[in-house]
Order: C-alpha cells, then structure tokens, then sequence
C-alpha cells in the first residue's frame, strides 16, 4: 500500500469523491463515519481488527491467462477502500490492504484464500473471477466462516451465507440477452462457444434449455469448447463457418478473447457479416484484443463504461485520476468498485465486523448512486440489476443499444437445473 498512496495525492482523492462518499442509502443517518465503538464491541471473532486498522483481502489474478480481466477489480476495489479510508474509514478503522495473487489457478486461490483468513485474520475478502477460483475458495471461506465479495457474472446456482454476488446470474445476464437476440436480431440458429470449465459450461446449458425450450423455431446447431488460456482457434472458426449460425453465442474468457476475435475476423466473420454476442468480453478485454477485431460485435453486460449518468461519470473520472487516462473499466471492474462500499455499510448497520453479524445486515442494502444506477442487496446475497447490450465501436467502447428493467436475481431459476 505505500507505493500506491505515495501515487494517488490527496487532491485527486478529494476530488474523485465529489459523488461517491454516500455510496450506501442510509448512510448518512447510521451512525457517525468518525464514530469509534471500542474494539471488544465490534470483534467478538478474532478478526485482524484494532483500535485504528482493520485487514482486508483483495485476491485476484494478477499473473496468468486471467490477469487481463482481474487487473481492473484490483484497481477499483484499491479505490473504493482509499475513498473509504479518506472518510475516515469503517467504525473509526482505517482499511489495511492484503493482496495475493491467485495465478490463474485455482488450488492456488484456495491457499491464498486459507492463508487470509487463518494467518492475516482479514475481515473480509474481495476477489475471485472466474467460477472454477470461486469454488475453489467456497470451501475455505465455508470452514473459516470468511467473507467474500465477489465480482463477476457467473452461472448461478449457487447461494452461500459466506458470499456477496456482486455481479450478475444467470437468469440477468444470459436469458435477457438470448431474448434480445431472437426478438430484435432475428435469430434462429445459434452457435455456443466458450472456454472449458465450469461457468462457459453450464451457462450454455441454461442457453441450450431456453433457446430449445423457450424460443420458437430457435435451436442450437453446435457447441464447442476450448481449454482455459487456448490460442488456437481455426478449428473451432471453420467449424462455425460450416453451420453459417445466425448468431455466435459466446463465453471465451481471459487472454483467449484475443486469439479468438483476432483468428475470427482474420477468418472474414466481422461485426458487417456475424452477429455475435459474448458474455465475458468487456471494455478490459477489448484493450488487448484491439477495437478494430470487435467492432459491430456485441456483449451482454450490466454495466459499460460509456453509460451516461451523472454517477458513472464521476465514478469513471475518479477511476482515471487513479490509474491513468487510458485505463478503461468493464463490467466486473465496476461490481468490483461496489463490495467495499457494501460491506461498509453492512458493517456499520451491524455496528461489528464479525461476518455473521455483517451478513445477517446485508439484504436490502440499496446503493443509489452505484456506477450502474440503482442496485439492492436481495435476501440470496445476490443483487437486483439491469442487463445492458452494448455493441462495440472500433475505439474500443461501446454503444448500449439495449436496457432492461430492473431484473431479481434468480440463482436457481426452476426448469434450467
């Protein structure tokens, strides 16, 4: 953490929190920012808590296929908890700053994990990206009664005491964006592509039951799988050439969205010719992969950098005075920005970090001026949201051409299981 305040001047902080100290609705009339309860009254649990500090975890991949995608949550959960700490902190604790790093592999999330909550005592974790980390480190924050915030869209069917879902689920992100496809697009046919592990599979298990169940005359006509960090895409492409679908539904993660967009466009299927859709390709990704290899292409997310509003444009701002002028900030970036801010409020509604008093305050937390609008902590951990469809521009953002209304979590949504 030293190398990063010497960095980020206090100036820049003041002004990057214009709009964004009163993150949590409520807040304002909850017990005073500066207030500081005696620390036997708020740590009944042997959480790394003081008189002035408390730890917390950030574990992402900042090595391996998948630091392309987690950089940006290790960015925006840094800012939040420099934002936090400029107000004074949490309960009069200032927020101490734990990372590890999992490697884009998950038996080492686990130990990161493990090594958090047994050895550092954090009082909370923000982190994980993909499912295969997530359930990797389930178990562990399970047995150790941790708590982890976690930002990604992801497959659902999964509800634990032990997990904030900030991202979205499956019924948001994936039906919406598959009614979309067939009502405003057309689509009949649909070819299903991802990276071969847990979320890429049984998301496209949800979309081959609701394209074949749900949408009349739609269907499926092929499905193909490649291995996490895969760069080699000519077979899967001429595949897809052979069955001409109407759309490419896709779940191609990490460092692979660059071999895969570059090879399918060198392949002559552009945005001008291929509807294509993928749900894990966000502004993060398309920096590396280049505007140019997705352009007319789109992605189903609840949040994109470009919205306009008054909240993500102080948000972005601050996000930029932080890191650089050409940072961008994609989806989970920005649900990433969101757990420390709940988890602040949780624990001062709580008036304790011990996590069970933490979760038990946590449903019905609303954040009213969260970069993406209006978001609300529902009773399954998981948060009620909009699902956005944004096409992307050769400068590498993209245009929301599409906005639902405000979506309920469904984790486990009857007739997909």
């Amino acid at each position: 953490m030293t190398d990063i305040k010497k960095t980020f001047s206090r100036r820049k902080l003041l002004k990057s929190m214009v709009a964004l100290p009163i993150m949590a609705s409520g807040i304002a009339g909850s017990k005073s920012l500066f207030a500081k309860p005696a620390t036997s009254e708020i740590n009944t649990t042997g959480l790394a808590v003081t008189d002035d500090t408390v730890k917390v975890g950030i574990l992402h991949s900042l090595t391996g296929t998948m630091a392309i995608s987690e950089t940006g949550s290790v960015e925006a959960e840094t800012l939040a908890i420099e934002q936090i700490n400029e107000m004074g902190g949490i309960l009069g604790r200032k927020l101490e700053i734990i990372t590890e790093d999992g490697a884009s592999d998950w038996p080492t999330f686990a130990q990161r994990a493990r090594k958090l909550l047994r050895e550092d005592k954090v009082a909370s974790i923000m982190g994980c990206w993909t499912s295969a980390s997530r359930k990797a480190v389930l178990p562990v924050l399970e047995r150790e009664n941790g708590l982890l915030y976690y930002p990604t869209f992801y497959e659902g069917l999964e509800q634990s005491p032990n997990v904030i879902y900030t991202g979205q689920e499956a019924t948001q992100q994936v039906l919406a964006s598959l009614n979309w496809l067939y009502n405003e697009k057309g689509v009949r046919s649909f070819y299903l592509v991802g990276s071969d592990y847990i979320w890429p599979r049984t998301t496209m298990k949800i979309a081959r039951i609701h394209i074949e169940q749900h949408l009349d005359g739609a269907s499926v006509v092929g499905e193909d799988y490649a291995p996490l960090g895969h760069t080699s895409f000519g077979s899967m492409i001429n595949r897809i050439r052979l069955r001409r679908p109407d759309a490419i539904y896709g779940a191609v993660v990490g460092g692979s969205n660059v071999a895969f967009f570059r090879q399918l466009v060198s392949a002559g299927l552009d945005g001008s010719n291929q509807t294509l859709l993928n749900l894990a390709t966000t502004e993060d990704e398309v920096l590396g992969i280049g505007g140019e290899n997705v352009e007319g292409f789109y992605s189903s997310m609840k949040y994109f950098q470009s919205l306009d509003n008054e909240n993500n444009q102080e948000f972005v701002r601050a996000f930029k005075d932080r890191w650089g002028e050409d940072s961008v900030i994609g989806d989970v970036t920005q649900a990433a920005y969101l757990g420390p801010w709940l988890w602040k409020e949780a624990v001062e509604r709580a008036g304790s970090f011990d996590v069970d008093k933490v979760t038990a305050h946590s449903p019905g937390i609303e954040l009213n001026q969260a970069p993406e609008g209006y978001v609300k902590v529902h009773d399954n951990h998981h948060l009620w949201s909009k699902t956005r469809i944004g096409q992307w521009r050769r400068d590498g953002q993209a245009d929301v051409v599409w906005e639902s209304d405000l979506i309920e979590p469904d984790p486990f949504p009857e007739g997909y299981q």
